[in-house]
């Protein structure tokens, strides 16, 4: 989602319950199940809903369940201005509820060597989310708060920075270096309502540029601005297999792939935003880029197609 730090609650949401983010400090490392190429393992459909286990190449990754957010199909959030009716036949067609837009939040574990890099850090206990499950999805993937050496960061709201520090004020991931690009530190850092979790964290920071190589041969930023100035999406790369983390490029597997024109509430600069979803929407079509989504439905993976002027979401379960 695109809500700000101190965003107001979404219509139809209800306070999450949190989990204890302190039990997960005594989880040891627990290699995720072989999967043939990249297809997520059976085994891992059954284990635990909220941790699923696929391969990037050679790289473990884990899809981690942190909670769900819902908006109604009013026009204010999202598709701003176009008739409901509209929207809810989109929906519709795709299978989905036609009242309300489901957006999923997940963030990502990838195991690099010695390296473990957790893609954003979901939204915590702020009341418009369901949120606050990314420490117990962090158990059953088997890894410890501890050992998150890297954090990378899409962006500066919620969703995606709320899990950056504990209950109590302190970092949830005391040994990760925290990457943002430079542009969205600073806007972080302009923000009084941020002020606590800036100054929280800027021991951490690692700023970087638009399309910085962060990890040389495994992760890159992409330029992505617009739903926020430093908006960034991360491509990891294994050899000859590549996934895109879209960051909040995309909210909704329907109305935001199927539309990319239409308007979010929440997109800072909305005309650059729906530039960008469409660009990034069209190259990863036309390269056939595996892509991780977010807040599409979990564990939010697929690839888009193109269809007609526009594309599908495929899904890979």
């Amino acid at each position: 989602m695109a809500l700000l730090l101190a965003g107001a609650m979404l219509p139809g949401c209800s306070r999450p319950q949190p989990d204890d983010a302190n039990a997960a400090a005594g989880a040891t490392a627990e290699p995720a199940p072989a999967a043939a190429g990249n297809a997520p393992s059976e085994g891992a459909r059954e284990n635990n809903a909220d941790a699923f286990r696929f391969r990037i190449g050679a790289l473990d990754a884990v899809a981690l369940k942190d909670g769900d957010v819902d908006a109604p199909n009013d026009g204010k959030t999202f598709a701003i201005g176009q008739p409901t009716e509209q929207v809810a036949a989109l929906l519709a067609a795709a299978g989905a509820p036609t009242d309300v837009l489901h957006l999923s939040i997940q963030p990502l574990l990838v195991r690099a060597g010695e390296r473990v890099l957790l893609f954003d850090t979901g939204a915590s206990d702020v009341e418009w989310a369901r949120g606050g499950r990314l420490p117990a999805s962090l158990r059953a993937a088997g890894v410890a708060p501890s050992g998150i050496t890297d954090i990378f960061i899409s962006h500066r709201h919620q969703d995606h920075v709320g899990g950056l520090l504990a209950p109590d004020g302190a970092l949830a991931f005391p040994n990760a270096t925290i990457h943002l690009s430079a542009t969205e530190w600073a806007g972080m850092e302009a923000d009084a309502e941020a002020a606590a979790l800036v100054s929280a964290i800027a021991p951490k920071v690692a700023t970087f540029e638009p399309g910085a190589e962060l990890i040389p041969g495994t992760v890159t930023a992409v330029v992505d601005d617009g739903h926020t100035p430093g908006h960034s999406a991360y491509l990891i790369t294994s050899g000859d297999d590549r996934l895109l983390y879209l960051g909040d490029t995309a909210h909704h597997f329907v109305v935001s792939v199927q539309r990319p024109e239409w308007t979010v509430a929440y997109d800072m600069d909305a005309p650059l935003a729906q530039r960008r979803r469409r660009e990034l929407l069209q190259r990863a079509a036309d390269d056939g880029t595996r892509v991780y989504a977010v807040h599409f439905p979990f564990p939010g993976l697929g690839r888009f197609e193109t269809q007609g002027e526009s594309f599908v979401w495929v899904a890979e379960r």
